[in-house]
This record gives C-alpha cells, structure tokens and sequence, in this order.
C-alpha cells in the first residue's frame, strides 16, 4: 500500500482502548510506516469540523461494528515517522450495543482495504505480538 493518502500532512486521530473480561480489542491492520500487519486499538482520522469523541465513536463504529461511549482520555502518543505524522488521542471506551464483526475503511476501496482482523487480547498475548503503540503492550495495563 502507498502512504501517500497518509503522507506529508499532520493526521489527528483518535482511538479507543475497549476492555471486556480483562482483554483489549485490537485491529490488524498494514501499517502505513512499517508496511507490516500491525495490531493497534480501533481509531482513526479526525474530520474538519468533528470531535475527537464523534470521531471515535464513528471510527469505532466502521472497524468494528461496535457502538460505544467514550470514556476518559489517557494516553496521547506522537508518531512522527517520514514522511506520516500523527497525532494520536487514546480514550477508554465503553461498549453500548452491537456485535463484534471486522469491518473496513469506507475511505479505501475493496481492494485497498488495510484492515484484516479484528480480535480480543490478553496482557499476555500482547506481550508477545506485533503491536502499535508500544505503550499498550505494557504501561496501559498499569495506568
């Protein structure tokens, strides 16, 4: 995948951190620094004229199909990484209605679609996997 669409411009995402028995909701995605599948919490762009919360609980909503309400923020994370730049607004969320299903990224056609899995993970799991940011494989589950 090209990082075009991502490059070149500062992003503003938000992302949530979505906990049910002791395990964190992640998508697998191919990340757009790495070109490597990648798992991260769901998230993404902030549009012109959207709050970080309205945006999340839309982003959340496509990738996963799970309705949610937003919680409190905390983590905020920089990634700056030639040529993509964003910055990232990580939120706790609470689960409101709807049903578990991997979902895509109705800004990318069928076939350019990013997003390939979308699963529960414990501490432990995590540890052990390829995931982004860093700070959910181990400071997230301290805070």
């Amino acid at each position: 995948m090209s990082t075009s669409k991502y490059s070149g411009k500062l992003r503003v995402r938000a992302c949530g951190l979505l906990v049910d028995d002791n395990k964190l909701l992640l998508i697998e995605l191919k990340s757009p620094i790495t070109n490597k599948w990648t798992w991260l919490p769901p998230g993404g762009a902030v549009r012109f004229g959207e709050s970080i919360e309205m945006a999340l609980r839309r982003e959340f909503k496509e990738e996963t199909g799970i309705e949610i309400s937003v919680e409190n923020r905390v983590f905020i994370n920089e990634v700056i990484e030639p040529p993509i730049h964003a910055i990232e607004f990580y939120h706790l969320v609470e689960k409101k209605s709807g049903e578990l299903r991997l979902g895509n990224d109705p800004e990318l056609s069928e076939d350019e679609q990013i997003i390939r899995d979308v699963k529960f993970f414990s501490k432990e799991e995590i540890k052990k996997m390829n995931v982004a940011p860093e700070f959910i494989r181990a400071k997230f589950w301290t805070s």
